[in-house]
């Protein structure tokens, strides 16, 4: 196959046609090896993205995508397990899932990533924990394995080296929003760790990628075929993103509030938690989802997963104890400026702000103040009281002056009572 070949195939798929698997491996190998460049990779991408892909030709970029790189290899007979969130504000149920789950008799090879724009990332919230490695070489992560049953580190140039280029251009090429290439991105990466089971978080909502229903369940259709088309067991649950996810939204500000879970703290994060983690056991345990929450709930509440957490942490070069908190700036309270009910939360604002502060990144490139975060005090449908605190902003005195204003005003308050949004909103199969 030569340059003319890669033409030809960039003509067919602008044109509409469906492309086989021949031409999109060509493609896929090409792009790693350097045959195919960047400007035509990055034109790929955008006839992609215009165009779509069907499921068949989705399942083989997947693979083709998978197969640039190695394979984590299972170490046992055990079940191997994961989850995969298409990211939010507040959203640290990584954290917790996997070692909850390590307690139920699976392995958790999670392979996760960092944050960019509004999105926080686990690997960034980890980091908040001094020496925590989020690299480790795949002796040491077959022990983590074996010993501990989970570990979290990010992917590295072995695993779907086409993915990691293909990503980059997306980003500053506008083709980021296609399906085909969500699913093929998000699954390469989850069938090279050697999974037999997979349960996506679909984020909905104004803090997420997915603003509707209808496209969180087109992209949650997506993976769930394509990823059973590879062999792979899945399930995805779509969720709200209207509002952050728990009461914080920075790095070590989420840490912090992972271990208040870990002991015991109720509410949305705990919920969820349990919920993804139960959908995962089903999958592979001969039981049902109730009664795989009620291990799971059994393990939380006697200290089993707190303590699989702490030795996961320990292990991989984290210097903390837990018993104490990571440390984050002072807070300026923003109060509430009317009695009401809490009816929207302006996530952008919280968002942009905590980038604006050095708690994200605008740029891969860009470092992370893990100090920066947020605590809501209250979440959609609550009652509040004019004066009561309704949203701390931690950051240093410069940028607590400077933001007070724009987040006072990322609120908004009805008179007439507002209904709770619902944590879950639908189950895909």
């Amino acid at each position: 196959m030569n340059q003319l070949l890669t033409t030809e195939v960039l003509a067919r798929k602008r044109d509409g046609a469906q492309l086989s698997a021949d031409e999109i491996r060509f493609i896929v190998d090409g792009f790693v090896d350097g045959r195919v460049t960047d400007y035509q990779m990055a034109a790929f991408a955008m006839a992609v993205c215009i165009r779509g892909m069907t499921p068949e030709e989705t399942a083989i970029l997947t693979m083709a995508m998978t197969e640039s790189g190695d394979r984590l290899q299972g170490i046992d007979q055990t079940p191997r397990v994961d989850k995969h969130s298409t990211g939010g504000l507040g959203d640290k149920v990584s954290l917790i899932l996997a070692p909850l789950l390590a307690t139920c008799d699976v392995h958790v090879p999670m392979i996760s990533g960092r944050g960019l724009g509004l999105t926080g990332g686990t690997l960034d919230k980890l980091e908040s924990i001094q020496g925590f490695r989020t690299w480790m070489p795949p002796a040491q992560t077959d022990s983590l394995l074996q010993t501990i049953g989970c570990f979290i580190v990010g992917a590295d140039d072995r695993i779907a080296p086409a993915d990691r280029k293909l990503y980059a251009l997306r980003d500053v090429t506008a083709t980021v929003p296609s399906v085909a290439l969500i699913t093929a991105s998000i699954l390469s990466k989850k069938l090279a760790a050697s999974l037999d089971a997979l349960v996506m978080d679909v984020k909905v909502g104004s803090a997420a990628f997915m603003k509707t229903t209808e496209d969180a369940n087109r992209l949650a259709k997506s993976l769930i075929d394509t990823g059973r088309q590879a062999g792979l067991r899945m399930s995805a649950l779509i969720t709200d993103m209207d509002q952050p996810l728990g009461t914080t939204v920075g790095n070590a500000i989420e840490v912090n509030e992972t271990v208040a879970v870990l002991n015991g703290q109720p509410g949305p994060v705990r919920d969820l938690t349990i919920a993804l983690s139960a959908e995962a056991l089903a999958l592979v345990k001969n039981i049902d989802r109730d009664e795989a929450a009620k291990q799971l709930i059994h393990q939380l509440d006697q200290g089993y997963a707190k303590e699989r957490f702490d030795r996961m942490v320990h292990e991989q070069g984290g210097q903390w104890p837990s018993d104490q908190t990571l440390p984050v700036y002072p807070a300026l309270v923003i109060e509430s400026p009317q009695e009401g009910y809490l009816e929207a939360i302006d996530c952008h604002s919280l968002g942009s702000t905590i980038v604006a502060c050095g708690g994200g990144r605008r740029t891969m490139a860009d470092s992370i103040d893990p100090a920066v975060g947020i605590t809501v005090h209250h979440r959609i449908g609550d009652a509040v009281v004019r004066g009561e605190p309704i949203l701390s902003l931690h950051a240093s005195a410069a940028d607590r002056q400077d933001y007070a204003k724009t987040l006072a005003s990322a609120f908004s308050i009805s008179d007439a009572p507002v209904p709770p949004r619902d944590l879950v909103q639908t189950r895909c199969l």
